[in-house]
């Protein structure tokens, strides 16, 4: 039997732990710096994300299931920020704010989609004290309990979560941090990393010794299960009176950057036992949940939609206008079947001859064509006062109706490389008045992960700003 999606919209979880900060700069590096040998970042944008057990909350979230988010952060503007993203998503929030102390941030410098630098702003010393859980408050009208420790004192005693949630029966799944597992005994699942599984039971030579290490970590810990996450050797999975340990492959197709997959593992596994599935069903969907994520740039979250568009292998959506979201999941549908997606952008105000050539050599290009347009805002700050001509929607819809274009996606930046970092398009395709691939903006961000910049031809004497002009003084011309 095929795995399916369970209905995570049907159930509501507590996430405890490290709330943290994560912040991406991202931008160019050209150069090398005259005062050492290090690359010059040329800073273009800055990302704040919930990282720690925030990052578990958005994974939940984007699941559809019901989250509420209690952790440790400063009392600054970070926490101010941390809080309102996750409300946004939909997350019940109660944070436990430490007077003066700043909230932990995970600064990561990017360029051309390598992490360069991360720097970690956080006191020498973690919490003085525990804080002190409402475990009956906090597990009300919950049907499982997340305990995402990064060893930063929020969890430091768990003892009345943990017995809070034994009282009423629910499933417990624990995220270690540190070398101390005893803090969880008689939890439901524990999801250690490899490095994190050694540091407690000691360097494992093979699966052989890491199975025979784990058996009796379950038994020291009375767990009902542990599963053991090993980067691209997969997961181990062993269950409490069952002697064979269950192998899941890894099933990423491109790693990317695994920042965050273990808290979309979790998340993953403790919705889908919330609402009713078997634990190696859950792994499974984890397992898949992770090679979706760590295909991305920095932590991700993955969508119950796409998740099941992951499982069943579905085709593409049909052609036509795409939000982002289902635009990324289509583009991921046709990468399983061996496609290489075009992407091309601009304005497309007056849509004439020239765009329609240059947008059929495009799609000659590859097999799928992806069509950014820039937002009514954006041509208005490239073009001037008076443009565009015709407001998005429609502009887009005509693109739509073309043969050669299979899905339209609007941007509201001046350019379109937050987009190309999200997509990664195998080709980007540019025409017009480009002359020279040194011109094409994106080129860089396509080039480095070993994507093609292509130039296609240019009608002459056809433009949208001469065909106004002509429309506007006729008797000029």
């Amino acid at each position: 039997m095929s795995l399916q999606v369970p209905p995570f919209d049907r159930v509501r979880l507590l996430v405890v732990g490290d709330i943290l900060l994560d912040r991406y700069c991202q931008g160019g590096a050209t150069r090398i710096s005259p005062e050492a040998p290090v690359p010059v970042v040329r800073v273009d944008s800055v990302t704040d994300r919930p990282g720690g057990a925030g990052n578990v909350a958005m994974n939940l979230a984007a699941l559809g299931a019901g989250v509420r988010l209690a952790g440790g952060t400063g009392d600054d503007a970070g926490a101010d920020n941390l809080q309102a993203m996750l409300e946004a998503a939909g997350v019940d929030c109660r944070f436990q704010r430490r007077a003066g102390s700043a909230t932990i941030t995970k600064l990561r410098v990017i360029a051309r989609q390598q992490q360069l630098l991360r720097l970690d702003f956080e006191e020498s010393a973690p919490l003085a004290a525990a804080p002190a859980w409402d475990a009956a408050s906090l597990l009300s009208d919950c049907d499982a309990l997340v305990l995402s420790d990064y060893a930063k004192g929020a969890l430091a005693d768990p003892a009345a979560l943990l017995a809070g949630a034994r009282e009423r029966g629910l499933p417990v799944l624990v995220d270690p941090g540190g070398a101390d597992f005893m803090r969880w005994r008689g939890a439901t699942l524990l999801t250690p990393n490899r490095a994190e599984f050694e540091a407690c039971v000691g360097h494992c030579a093979d699966d052989a010794q890491l199975v025979g290490r784990g058996r009796r970590l379950l038994d020291e810990l009375s767990l009902q299960a542990l599963l053991v996450t090993r980067g691209e050797q997969g997961m181990t999975l062993l269950r409490a009176g069952q002697e064979e340990a269950t192998h899941f492959p890894a099933r990423a197709r491109e790693v990317f950057d695994v920042t965050g997959a273990g808290d979309t593992v979790i998340a993953v596994i403790a919705a889908a036992l919330a609402a009713g599935a078997g634990l190696d069903d859950a792994v499974a969907l984890a397992n898949t949940a992770a090679g979706l994520v760590v295909g991305r740039l920095g932590a991700a979250a993955v969508s119950a939609p796409e998740l099941a568009r992951a499982l069943g292998d579905e085709p593409p959506p049909g052609r036509g206008v795409l939000a982002l979201e289902p635009l990324r999941a289509a583009l991921q549908a046709c990468r399983r079947r061996g496609e290489k997606v075009v992407f091309t952008n601009g304005c497309f105000d007056l849509l004439h001859a020239g765009h329609v050539a240059c947008l059929e050599q495009a799609r000659a290009c590859g097999d799928r064509l992806v069509v950014a347009v820039n937002s009514d805002a954006s041509v208005r700050r490239l073009k001037g006062e008076g443009r565009p001509v015709n407001p998005l929607q429609r502009r887009m819809a005509v693109l739509a109706g073309l043969q050669a274009v299979d899905w339209v996606v609007s941007f509201d930046a001046d350019t379109p490389e937050a987009l190309l970092r999200e997509l990664r398009p195998d080709v980007l395709a540019k025409g017009g008045d480009y002359r020279d691939l040194d011109a094409v903006v994106g080129r860089d961000i396509v080039e480095s992960y070993g994507g093609r910049v292509l130039l296609t031809g240019q009608v002459e004497n056809l433009s949208s700003s001469a065909m106004l002009r002509d429309i506007r003084e006729p008797s000029k011309h």
